[in-house]
């Protein structure tokens, strides 16, 4: 019988990791790069942060990159958020996860301002036993509501309620439950720098189907000529009502962005590749993320 050298299948799963990942990466390039720069048109990339709390306009945005990149800027937009998650389950297979996101700021007063964040996810899951199939619906639903100053200083912050409605169409997805909690928000911009974190934790439910987790996004962003960027902008979960072994998702990684046009049409587009150092048992291993996001 043929016996395979130590670690051959663990090289050959990592082998299937990298091709998979360049080949995203290079169709998510190649999209990015044929589209015009927007940023040439828009102020320098090293100028102050939109100014929360002025009334967006109805034309083409005038704004530079770190108004798409800033989670509370003074911008309407529409994130489409794409996750495709890998080695999910005890049967190794592949999840989606479609994030839509719309981000509307409202001017509450001269100091003030509110910014509402809709998180709605739409779920593509594998088969993971005989019993059970793969399944494609509707998660819960979380908006957020992040209050901040209208003109802030050195840090821009932003922080308020969070609601998860019970919107799952399936148990895989989510309760049946309504809940709540804080979210909150701090970056600052240095230069070609721009970095903060975004956490939230939400609870809902009782006993079985009870849901206490935490998400912090700490992200990077290093801004390059014609509107180009890099980021690492990773998710880590901690499930609190799991064992604690298995509570955390921790992912490293990272990947390049670009802020262009299409016609009148403002579009921040990003491509990246995070590896899950920590995660629970089933837990995906890896995960490529490819986000447009539409700005007005």
């Amino acid at each position: 019988m043929e016996t395979k050298p130590f670690g051959s299948s663990r090289l050959h799963r990592v082998s299937e990791r990298v091709r998979a990942a360049a080949i995203v990466a290079l169709l998510a390039l190649s999209c990015i790069m044929a589209a015009p720069s927007y940023a040439d048109d828009a102020t320098s990339s090293n100028g102050p942060p939109a100014a929360v709390g002025v009334a967006p306009t109805t034309t083409a945005p005038s704004v530079d990159p770190h108004a798409a990149q800033n989670p509370i800027a003074n911008v309407i937009s529409i994130p489409f958020q794409n996750n495709t998650y890998f080695d999910v389950g005890p049967l190794r297979q592949t999840e989606n996860i479609l994030l839509v996101q719309p981000v509307v700021p409202v001017s509450i007063n001269n100091d003030w301002t509110l910014v509402t964040r809709w998180v709605t996810p739409i779920i593509s899951a594998p088969r993971v036993s005989e019993a059970t199939g793969p399944e494609t619906g509707l998660g819960n639903i979380e908006p957020q509501f992040y209050f901040t100053p209208t003109h802030p200083g050195p840090v821009i912050w932003g922080i308020g309620p969070e609601a998860y409605l019970p919107t799952a169409t399936d148990k895989r997805f989510g309760v049946d439950k309504w809940g709540g909690g804080l979210a909150a928000v701090a970056l600052t911009i240095q230069g070609h720098w721009l970095f903060g974190v975004l956490a939230n934790n939400v609870w809902a439910g009782t006993g079985k189907e009870k849901v206490n987790e935490l998400t912090l996004q700490p992200f990077v962003f290093y801004n390059l000529p014609k509107g180009w960027y890099l980021v690492s902008s990773t998710v880590t979960t901690a499930n609190w009502e799991a064992a604690p072994r298995e509570q955390w998702t921790v992912p490293v990684g990272g990947g390049f962005g670009r802020v262009f046009k299409i016609g009148k049409q403002a579009i921040n587009a990003r491509f990246e590749v995070t590896d899950n150092v920590q995660r629970p048992v089933g837990g995906p291993t890896w995960a490529t993320q490819f986000q447009i996001q539409l700005l007005y």
